[in-house]
């Protein structure tokens, strides 16, 4: 793409903040809520994780598109961001096994985007501002997208996971492997459920408001609660359904908005957080082993601390060292355990896969 021919876009943030720049991907108008990423590189497996549904997603690193898309390399079966927004765009790729540019990939997919915007000046506007709604436009002057803007609906609140779950049952793995695992699709990841068959597990994923008792009619030797988007304590199906895998003392792993459904479950609550973690270098610390780990991280929302800590059932396993935040709790007498990270990351890091491990050696001990 020639972006001296390109059209001009707009992005307009919530607090009334414009930004001028060129139009990436389709042409049209697109809104979400605005996070950032600081992964390096990855880019196409962050535009295909369900958790990023209903977001617009600004990449901190400074050239996007410079590897371009392979159809392997994706989280879901298609593009979930809302829209996207980075600073320099190439559409020039260097990789021999690309199958398209990322200007392909994007206009195929239907998302809209914009470059050649101060990206530096608009994350430090977000990690001092927070999280906020947005919306990016070629098509409307900055009167009408701010009037437009104002219609859309905060994130806290919404219920997004039934929008990205699968509409049908479906199975992962060999069926001969050594454990069965019955998996609540809020969104996952397809990294997810390679790390599961890997590892000799034959999974059945389930809608996300399939009830424990249907689940349970497969007889699986563990639950696994994935990730996905939005606010955890609008998912009142699922937080009943783990209560339910609780109470039956089964085992169960949750990672992201899994473990945040396993906190509410537990009595725990959750939060909005100002901006929220999304990138491929967090430090977490497991407190159980001692040793730090860099983690892949995706979430705007956390559970609270001095619930965790004021509760006698629920241990602290994992804490973030940049903020202190929970990333990992277990269950002092069940057989439950979540981190918020994400162990499965694609591309990188791969500190955290020996959790998988933990979850099948739980199995194994039931």
């Amino acid at each position: 793409m020639n972006h001296s021919t390109a059209p001009q876009a707009l992005l307009v943030l919530e607090d009334g903040t414009v930004f001028s720049g060129t139009s990436i991907g389709r042409t049209g108008t697109a809104t979400g809520e605005i996070c950032f990423n600081t992964g390096m590189t990855g880019y196409q497996e962050i535009y295909t994780d369900p958790s990023y549904y209903a977001q617009i997603v600004v990449n901190t690193a400074s050239h996007i598109g410079n590897y371009g898309v392979h159809n392997q390399e994706v989280e879901s079966e298609k593009v979930r961001i809302s829209g996207l927004v980075v600073k320099t765009f190439s559409n020039i790729y260097s990789r021999n096994r690309a199958d398209a540019s990322l200007q392909e990939y994007l206009i195929k997919s239907g998302i809209i985007g914009i470059c050649n915007i101060d990206t530096r000046s608009l994350v430090r506007h977000i990690r001092s501002k927070g999280a906020m709604n947005a919306i990016i436009s070629t098509e409307l002057g900055e009167e009408e997208l701010k009037t437009k803007l104002a219609q859309i609906p905060s994130m806290d609140g919404l219920e997004l996971a039934s929008s990205v779950t699968t509409p049908a049952t479906y199975f992962v793995g060999d069926p001969f492997a050594s454990h069965k695992v019955a998996v609540l699709d809020v969104g996952i990841k397809t990294s997810i459920l390679k790390n599961m068959a890997a590892r000799g597990c034959y999974c059945k994923v389930f809608p996300a408001t399939t009830s424990f008792a249907e689940m349970e009619t497969w007889q699986p030797d563990g639950y696994f609660i994935s990730n996905g988007p939005g606010d955890p304590s609008a998912m009142h199906y699922a937080i009943d359904t783990v209560k339910a895998i609780l109470e039956a003392n089964k085992p169960v792993f949750g990672i992201c908005l899994g473990h945040q459904l396993l906190a509410l479950a537990m009595g725990l609550r959750t939060f909005k957080m100002h901006n929220g973690h999304r990138g491929l270098n967090h430090p977490v610390k497991n407190l159980l082993t001692g040793r730090s780990e860099i983690t892949s991280q995706n979430h705007g929302f956390g559970v609270v601390m001095d619930d965790l800590l004021n509760n006698p059932l629920v241990e602290l396993t994992h804490v973030n060292l940049n903020d202190n935040t929970v990333e990992g709790i277990r269950h002092k007498s069940k057989k439950a355990f979540s981190v918020q990270y994400h162990p499965e990351s694609a591309p990188g890091p791969h500190d955290s896969r020996y959790l998988f491990d933990d979850f099948i050696n739980l199995m194994q001990a039931n």
